[in-house]
């Protein structure tokens, strides 16, 4: 039972990633519900995920993939007489069909393990699931309060809308009513592609996709290596293989050196990082002057909002931010997170959507 909560716990963090309102509370329900299920049955667990996991029709949809996706390719069709059938997509394309076969919490555990699993260890078919479940992800932003003020059932009172509808009727027929909209919060990534940070580079750039594609009006991307280079325009592509192409004719110093403190600091020069939440993707390596950089992440921390710094080697027992570049930062960051998973990525989207 132990494994089975793990399992649909993982499986629950995937959909919230993906946009799904797979809630604490919806969690708990599906747990309850699978106490009188067969487990054992594919159908059955989808159906019940699909029952207490989505909020609506629009869920369908993203909860179809990712269960897809996380339970090794097997998903739940429903025939004409509103049976249900459980397929397998092989290797050679063909489906198989699925009965009282394999447990899908079992076959779920597999894709646990791969969810947690760093990266760079993963083999080439691995880094390609890794990166498919990666494109599914919906990034949400946390939301500020604008200055503009919209129509609302409570707050303030609107006098000009409430004067003008008078003026109309002869009379003060209702009140008016308005408060600040709300925007999502701009979120800045700068993601390092030195040659120490080459086997994630190419994963923290999928991700950062991800974020372009869920909220293209909010979200800039910049590498930095040696050379400051924004290449948000290159991921608005839908494709992520087609972006991530883009990007490498784009970017001139793949797997060079790192300078974090001239590049913070020509970002800082031609930008603004005000009320954003930024994103430092990088291992610290720093080959530069490591007291430039702790003096722009001091500007930095002074103009953004929020300032996460992801390291993938934060993801291991007993990481000490040891480089010259992490000591500098250590003391302007407001959150230091691993950046080596899968499962780090679905923690850090989280993170970008309630900070």
């Amino acid at each position: 039972m132990d494994e089975l909560a793990a399992t649909m716990t993982g499986f629950a963090r995937t959909l919230r990633a993906a946009g799904v309102a797979a809630d604490h509370e919806r969690t708990r329900n599906l747990m309850l519900a699978l106490d009188h299920l067969d487990v054992t049955d594919p159908a059955a667990v989808y159906w019940a995920g699909r029952c207490t996991l989505c909020a609506g029709p629009d869920d369908v949809p993203r909860y179809d993939r990712c269960f897809a996706a996380y339970f090794q390719g097997r998903t739940a069709k429903e025939t004409r007489t509103g049976a249900t059938t459980v397929t397998r997509h092989t290797a050679a394309g063909e489906e198989e069909g699925q009965g009282e076969g394999e447990a899908a919490p079992g076959t779920a555990s597999a894709a646990e393990l791969l969810r947690h699993r760093d990266v760079a260890r993963l083999t080439d078919a691995e880094r390609a699931e890794v990166h498919r479940m990666l494109s599914m992800l919906r990034g949400r932003r946390a939301q500020r309060r604008s200055r503009r003020y919209e129509p609302a059932h409570r707050g303030a009172l609107d006098q000009r809308r409430t004067i003008r509808d008078a003026l109309k009727k002869g009379e003060v027929a209702r009140l008016r009513r308005r408060s600040h909209a709300t925007r999502p919060r701009k979120v800045v990534l700068l993601v390092d592609v030195s040659g120490s940070m080459a086997p994630y580079a190419e994963t923290l750039l999928r991700f950062a996709h991800a974020l372009v594609r869920s909220e293209p009006r909010v979200t800039r991307v910049y590498s930095i290596g040696t050379r400051l280079t924004q290449i948000t325009a290159e991921l608005r592509h839908r494709d992520p293989g087609t972006a991530l192409n883009e990007v490498s004719r784009t970017v001139p110093d793949w797997s060079g050196g790192t300078r974090l403190g001239e590049e913070l600091r020509e970002y800082l020069a031609r930008s603004t990082a005000r009320g954003a939440i930024v994103v430092i993707a990088s291992d610290g390596w720093e080959r530069g002057d490591p007291d430039l950089l702790g003096t722009q992440m001091a500007r930095l921390a002074r103009q953004a909002y929020r300032v996460i710094w992801v390291n993938p080697h934060k993801g291991y027992d007993g990481y000490r931010p040891l480089t010259g570049g992490m000591r500098a930062a250590l003391p302007h960051l407001d959150e230091l997170v691993a950046g080596h998973s899968l499962a780090a990525f679905e923690e850090l989207s989280e993170r970008l959507a309630h900070a």
